[in-house]
C-alpha cells in the first residue's frame, strides 16, 4: 500500500511539473534503464550485489530534471548465503544539470526521496519455522552526482550516489536504524516521441536602401529625388523635379490657303519629335489656326487640315497618338495678330500656324 501511494504521488508530481514550467527546452518524457553495483553497508551483514533500475522522467526546466525510478537488488546474507536477502523500492530523484553551450557531456548533482522494501530471511533454529522471514518497508534518501551525455537519439548517464536506508527492523543488525549504501551505475535515456521542431527565428528586417525606393513613382530613386512629391503625369528631370517644357512651334507656319508642311516647318517638327522622345510623359494638344481672311466655315476646315498635317507627321515619326490631343482646329478664332477681315491686312503669316500646347 505504501508503494502504491508513493507511486501515485510520483506521477502527480511529474504531471504538475509538466504544467508549471515554460517549455522552451526538450520537454519530452523519457524512459531510463540502468545497471550498477550496490556496495552494501557492512553493518547489514550482507554481501555487495549488482542492481538494476527502470524509470521515467523529463526535464522540467532548462537545467532541472525529475525522474521516478524503480530499483531492485538481491544481496546475499554474508554469514549464510543460502538465506535470501533482497531489496526493491521506488524513488523520486531531482537532478540539477550544469549544461554549457557546445558541450556534449554535462555534470549534474541529484537528491531523491523514496521508499525501500526489504525481504530478509534469518536462521530461526531450532524453530520448525526456520528460516524466519522479515518483510518491512521504510523511507530512504539519496544524494549523488553524475555526468550525462547526449548521443543523438538517446542519452547516457553515469552516476555515483549514496542512499540512506532508514531500516530500523533489521534482524542482522538490531541496534542499527539507518544503513548507508553506495550505488555506482551506468544508464541509458530514451526520449519518447519526436523532438519538437526548433523555432524558426526570422532574420532581423533589413532597412531598405533609398536607392531601392521610389515613393512618388517618378522613376527617380529616393536617394537622388530632390522633389519627392512629384505628381503623376509631370515631366520629371534626372533630379526628380518637374521640368518646365515648352515647345515653340511659332515657326510652323503655312502658306496662304495651304495645309502642306513647308521645309522649315519640317525641321522644327523634327526638333519637337526629339523633345517628345526625351520626355516620355509629355502630352500636348495639336491645334491648327488660320488668318482672318475668308469665311469662318472655310477657315475652320483649313485649320483642322493644318492640325492634321502636324499630327500625322508626329505619329509617323514614332510619337504615340495617345500622347496627342486632337488634332483640333480653331479657325480664325485665336489670332496672334488681330487684323480684321480687311484685305490685304487679314493675311497674317503668324496667324496661319499650328501649335503644340503642352498638357502637363
Amino acid at each position: 500500500m505504501k508503494i502504491r501511494l508513493l507511486s501515485t504521488a510520483l506521477l502527480a508530481g511529474l504531471a504538475f511539473a509538466q504544467t508549471a514550467n515554460a517549455q522552451d527546452f526538450d520537454d519530452r518524457w523519457y524512459l531510463t534503464g540502468s545497471t550498477g553495483f550496490n556496495l552494501q553497508d557492512n553493518d547489514r551483514g550482507t554481501r555487495n550485489a549488482p542492481f538494476v533500475g527502470l524509470g521515467v522522467g523529463k526535464f522540467i526546466s532548462d537545467n532541472w530534471s525529475l525522474d521516478g525510478e524503480l530499483n531492485y537488488q538481491n544481496p546475499h546474507n554474508d554469514a549464510n548465503q543460502n538465506l535470501n536477502w533482497s531489496q526493491y523500492g521506488v524513488s523520486l530523484d531531482l537532478r540539477r544539470h550544469f549544461i554549457a553551450e557546445g558541450r556534449n557531456w554535462n555534470p549534474y548533482v541529484l537528491m531523491g526521496l523514496g521508499f525501500q522494501r526489504s525481504e530478509e530471511e534469518y536462521d530461526a533454529f531450532p524453530s520448525v519455522d526456520s528460516p524466519g522471514r522479515r518483510e518491512d518497508g521504510n523511507l530512504a534518501a539519496k544524494f549523488g552526482a553524475g555526468v550525462q551525455g547526449d548521443m543523438g537519439n538517446y542519452g547516457v548517464r553515469a552516476e555515483l550516489a549514496y542512499r540512506a536506508d532508514f531500516d530500523d527492523q533489521s534482524i542482522n543488525a538490531p541496534d542499527e536504524d539507518t544503513f548507508g549504501d553506495v550505488l555506482a551505475s551506468i544508464g541509458v535515456i530514451v526520449p519518447l516521441g519526436a523532438a519538437a521542431a526548433a523555432p524558426v527565428v526570422a532574420p532581423p528586417p533589413v532597412a531598405p536602401s533609398c536607392t531601392d525606393g521610389d515613393d512618388d513613382g517618378d522613376g527617380v530613386n529616393n536617394c537622388d529625388d530632390k522633389c519627392p512629391g512629384s505628381q503623376a503625369g509631370q515631366t520629371i528631370g534626372p533630379d526628380g523635379c518637374p521640368v518646365p517644357v515648352s515647345i515653340d512651334l511659332k515657326g510652323v507656319n503655312f502658306d496662304f490657303d495651304k495645309s502642306t508642311l513647308r521645309p522649315d516647318a519640317v525641321q522644327i517638327l523634327g526638333e519637337a519629335v526629339e523633345i517628345f522622345k526625351r520626355y516620355p510623359e509629355l502630352k500636348a494638344e495639336v491645334a491648327g489656326h488660320t488668318d482672318q481672311c475668308g469665311k469662318d466655315a472655310y477657315n475652320q476646315a483649313l485649320s483642322e487640315r493644318r492640325a492634321r498635317a502636324v499630327y500625322d507627321y508626329l505619329t509617323s515619326n514614332g510619337i504615340d497618338g495617345a500622347r496627342l490631343a486632337g488634332p483640333n482646329g480653331y479657325g480664325e478664332s485665336r489670332p496672334l495678330e488681330d487684323l480684321g477681315q480687311t484685305s490685304p491686312g487679314c493675311k497674317s503669316e503668324k496667324n496661319r500656324r499650328t501649335e503644340l500646347n503642352v498638357q502637363n
